[in-house]
């Protein structure tokens, strides 16, 4: 009698980038703003990414991009924003065969000049911008056989646009909410401010997705004075991520957003995993010792980090496993950030290696099922 096979194990990918086509803006903006454009112009041979009328990077835009080619010859001369973008980071049909030599079955998908820093007070503009990407997003996401899995990205300082955008997105069949984590305008993201929004998320069953961003200022870039001081694109990599995800999320906590909402449900994104059980010891120390001094929360704060919170392990990460047991075996899903400069095409291959001593029940949920059920896979 033949055994029967195991079950297939489900795999998807939580944090992976579209490469946005350099036209996308011309092609998709409502015509009143289309002479306002993101655009890529070529300037004395060097490309410039102009947003809002204002130059945000000139040259090596080949480095927005870039997992598929030697780290080096990305920042030589001639390479352009087109010779980092593999076809699967714009094109569905390539995206799919890349998830069938990966191994995967459906990918959460965000932005990538769109985590950019943006200069513009123009708050129509911005809502435009938005819309115009969400428009192509799902087109994308269409072509995606129900694989690609779209995150909506918002206008969060015009929060009446916001809400009216998020609700056509999930008509559009969106799984996630992109949220910068960094003020907005002058408000912590766990002011009431935007309750209305963050509740209609939790109505509908989708997450907010603090991802990592690109600052070259302000409270979306810590430890400013050591990068200034030339500390290098290895210390930027490596610490900016912690350091722009656990402000965002403890504030959320210490704001009392998930007592005023306990369904909403909220993921980190490109930082790992490995921070999250110090964060909630640290948090439970210091709220015990000077939290009588300010208004209460209902629970500890680490209850609202096990309760409301996920997060995204890398590939190559060793502390997986301690944090199932610290955190909770559904909260840690994995991630590749495919095509960006510091992922790496082997990711696959990593997040198995990394999970390959675990029970299996452990590696099914990071593979795939704590995803499946956070964003209805």
């Amino acid at each position: 009698m033949t055994a029967e096979a195991p079950p297939r194990t489900l795999v998807v990918d939580a944090d992976s980038h579209v490469l946005e086509p350099a036209d996308l803006w011309l092609r998709h903006l409502e015509p009143r703003f289309r002479d306002r454009a993101i655009r890529i112009e070529e300037r004395d041979g060097v490309e410039h990414l102009v947003m809002g009328e204002q130059v945000i990077m000139a040259g090596n835009l080949a480095g927005l991009g870039g997992a598929h080619i030697e780290r080096r010859e990305l920042f030589a001369p001639g390479m352009r924003y087109a010779d980092g973008c593999p076809p699967a980071s714009y094109d569905a049909a390539a995206r799919l065969a890349l998830y069938d030599e990966w191994g995967v079955d459906a990918g959460l998908v965000f932005p990538t000049i769109g985590i950019l820093p943006f200069p513009c007070d123009d708050q129509d503009l911005v809502s435009a911008y938005r819309r115009a990407y969400n428009t192509w997003q799902a087109e994308f996401a269409a072509d995606g056989d129900g694989r690609v899995l779209p995150v909506a990205h918002l206008n969060l300082e015009d929060l009446d646009e916001a809400v009216r955008e998020l609700d056509r997105c999930l008509s559009l069949g969106f799984r996630g909410v992109f949220l910068p984590p960094e003020l907005i305008g002058e408000r912590r993201p766990g002011d009431p401010h935007f309750d209305p929004l963050w509740r209609r998320c939790a109505e509908a069953g989708v997450p907010l997705c603090i991802h990592v961003v690109v600052r070259f200022g302000g409270s979306g870039l810590p430890y400013e004075p050591w990068l200034l001081s030339g500390a290098g694109m290895t210390f930027g990599f490596a610490l900016t991520a912690v350091g722009q995800i656990v402000p965002t999320v403890t504030s959320m906590v210490l704001d009392g957003v998930f007592d005023r909402i306990p369904e909403l449900k909220v993921v980190c994104v490109e930082a790992g995993c490995g921070w999250a059980a110090h964060l909630m010891d640290r948090l439970d120390e210091k709220y015990a010792t000077v939290g009588t001094l300010f208004p209460q929360l209902e629970l500890l704060p680490s209850d609202y980090l096990r309760r409301n919170v996920f997060y995204v392990a890398e590939p190559a990460e060793r502390t997986i496993g301690p944090m199932l047991d610290l955190v909770g075996e559904d909260r840690i899903l994995w991630g590749s950030d495919f095509p960006h400069i510091d992922s790496t095409m082997q990711a696959p291959d990593e997040i198995r290696a990394s999970l390959a001593a675990l029970p299996v029940e452990r590696r099914a949920a990071v593979l795939g099922g704590n995803a499946a059920g956070l964003f209805g896979v």
